[in-house]
């Protein structure tokens, strides 16, 4: 068995609490940010567009990761709606990574078209970036003891140990449990899906389809591994993350079945650079004169 006794805060004052999750959650997001604007001038795309892209999908995906738990734990949770106020508490702890995942690309794809930004090449470039940075995320999950699983006798089963992981609010384990590395097992799932995807990445076309493959892979995993998963039962003995895999899946293999084909790395690249739109002349003549 793996003991875990390291507490959930990296700082703990009387004034101020930094948790593990919220550290490695940071370094994530910010790696996603970095490693797609390296990646943009490579398609021939402006790296300035995927800043203020990003900063809408971080908006929008922390609003989507909030409601997704709120909905989520509404019969459950501290009393939400009883107290709505709550809902906005997000620095008490509380999000859902699907909420993350869709409310980000929404509010990014949104953003992006009304800009007439390049943005299906840039969700492309984000595929990659979101297995790892979900990777890196959860590496935060782990030692917060976050995300109540089923108990096992398995030699690689999970125990928290300290009096102040969030594993104490499991009913069905609690500390000193061992239970299936459901985070472990989501993060291994993601880097075989960055395997294909990195693969993929110059082979796949049109734009956009990349993208769309990242969402099926995720869904496949998630909804497979949430069976060892103890979270609120929402139907047909199925949780809430299982029911938005399902609807993802069911959107997007329909797409990649129908718009998703396959070319060589040079005919891909080429496609991609000529899709993203190029500056007009005035707007050459402005650059140029430093307007």
């Amino acid at each position: 068995m793996i003991e875990i006794i390291t507490g959930p805060f990296l700082i703990e004052s009387s004034s101020f609490l930094l948790s593990w999750h919220g550290v490695f959650s940071f370094i994530a997001v910010a790696a996603a940010v970095f490693l797609v604007g390296r990646w943009a001038p490579l398609r021939n795309i402006n790296p300035d567009d995927v800043y203020s892209i990003a900063v809408w999908a971080i908006i929008s995906g922390i609003i989507g990761a909030r409601l997704v738990h709120v909905i989520d734990h509404l019969q459950t949770g501290p009393n939400y709606l009883e107290n709505p106020s709550q809902i906005f508490a997000i620095w008490s702890g509380g999000i859902g990574v699907w909420g993350g995942i869709l409310g980000g690309a929404i509010g990014g794809i949104a953003y992006g078209a009304i800009k007439k930004m390049p943005v299906l090449q840039i969700a492309d470039l984000t595929a990659p970036a979101m297995l790892i940075v979900q990777s890196i995320g959860r590496l935060g999950d782990i030692v917060n003891g976050e995300h109540c699983a089923k108990a096992t006798d398995y030699f690689f089963g999970f125990i928290w140990t300290n009096a102040q992981s969030a594993a104490v609010y499991c009913s069905n384990t609690g500390l000193n449990t061992s239970v299936h590395p459901v985070i472990a097992f989501e993060i291994f799932w993601n880097l075989t899906a960055l395997m294909l995807i990195w693969n993929l990445k110059d082979r796949i076309k049109p734009a956009g389809m990349l993208f769309c493959l990242y969402l099926a892979l995720y869904s496949t995993g998630r909804f497979l591994i949430t069976f060892l998963r103890e979270d609120r039962i929402w139907g047909l003995g199925l949780q809430e993350a299982q029911f938005i895999s399902i609807a993802v899946v069911v959107i997007m293999i329909p797409i990649l079945v129908y718009k998703a084909r396959f070319g060589s790395p040079d005919q891909i690249r080429s496609e991609m650079i000529e899709a993203v739109p190029q500056p007009s002349r005035a707007e050459r003549r402005r650059a140029q004169s430093g307007d």
